[in-house]
């Protein structure tokens, strides 16, 4: 079949308009995050002002009849600052949607849902445009894999109330999104003779998907260092410099989701390596050739391997748990784009166009 280039511009029109949408929605995420941490100090700061009053008036009515004030009094103020700011220094734990309305939030949701159907479908035109699985080089693995990560996490909104990881998981897509238009940009072809198998269908679609999943967990793994970070420093008393992580759970709750997320993540990866030899001996005649495409996939596999053995079994959870998903991610990135821009090999011809 022919290539439809008309319909190649429109998919690169429809990719312009997610970004657009794409940016709005991380601009109403962020706001979000600004004014829910303000509005929650407001509130906090409300709270713990009527909770004085009456360990003050307790203790003045004790003294007049001849009690002792000191250590009582003294002993009600910091429950009472405890059940009103203390237990408001992150979010819900269970991560469940509660009362509480926040309209930016919802239209930050709504933007990244219409900026993930527009996005879906600059994705489809550009298949339709050539004929094939939109995912044959280095532009369409981009703007593929930003539309994946975007679903996935409006997926888990349907779960949990992760609207805190907004900003990062839109920013990300947001950035796939512009790398693809800005360094890899490609036109409408067809795919190399190696890649005419129906094994970049299948091979591809789960690496994008562990892909997706591993941009969520390294999000709340960022977010994790940040939060244990907060947490610390105001328990040695010190002032909320990261008021807008209010909205965000405590670290071990982000490290347990985190934790459950990348075991999912890791059995894909695993199929992924598995598709990959598949693939390559029906492609080249052996399942591995030590090309640095299969190099780096291994190394992604034994990276997040390492990880849920030493959570699992050693013990390695908080700070170095997250490190260790945050390399794993970095892992990734590099095995995405630096392997196939700069790396020669047998997947060469997945990288920048010629």
């Amino acid at each position: 079949m022919g290539i439809n280039e008309t319909l190649g511009q429109y998919s690169e029109l429809f990719m312009l308009l997610a970004g657009v949408a794409y940016t709005v929605a991380f601009i109403s995420f962020t706001i979000d995050l600004a004014r829910s941490s303000k509005t929650t100090k407001a509130v906090e700061a409300r709270s713990a002002a009527a909770a004085r009053v009456p360990v003050l008036a307790g203790a003045g009515a004790s003294a007049g009849m001849g009690g002792s004030s000191g250590p009582e009094g003294l002993a009600e103020r910091p429950a009472a600052a405890k059940s009103s700011g203390g237990g408001g220094l992150t979010a819900d734990d269970s991560m469940r949607y509660g009362g509480e309305r926040r309209v930016v939030a919802r239209v930050a949701v709504a933007l990244t849902v219409l900026a993930a159907v527009i996005h879906g479908v600059g994705v489809v035109t550009r298949g339709i445009a050539a004929a094939r699985v939109p995912w044959g080089n280095m532009y369409e693995f981009c703007t593929t894999g930003g539309l994946i990560v975007t679903v996935v996490f409006l997926l888990v909104l349907t779960r949990r109330d992760l609207r805190f990881l907004g900003t990062f998981v839109v920013g990300l897509s947001l950035i796939m999104l512009i790398a693809a238009e800005t360094a890899f940009q490609t036109p409408v072809g067809h795919l190399v003779p190696a890649l005419q198998s129906y094994w970049l269908v299948i091979h591809v679609s789960v690496a994008v998907f562990s892909a997706g999943l591993f941009t969520l967990t390294f999000a709340m793994s960022v977010l994790q260092l940040l939060q244990s970070r907060r947490t610390t420093a105001l328990a040695a008393g010190k002032p909320d410099r990261m008021p807008f992580m209010r909205q965000v759970p405590s670290a071990l709750s982000l490290e347990n989701l985190a934790y459950r997320i990348n075991t999912i993540g890791f059995v894909t990866w695993t199929f992924t390596l598995m598709f990959g030899a598949l693939w390559a001996e029906k492609a080249w005649g052996r399942f591995w050739g030590w090309d640095t495409k299969e190099v780096w996939t291994f190394v992604i596999w034994v990276v997040y391997a390492g990880y849920l053995h030493a959570r699992a079994t050693r013990g390695w959870t908080g700070t170095r748990a997250a490190w260790l998903s945050i390399v794993g991610y970095l892992c990734v990135v590099f095995n995405f784009t630096i392997v196939n821009v700069f790396f020669s090999g047998l997947h060469s011809y997945a990288g920048l166009p010629s």
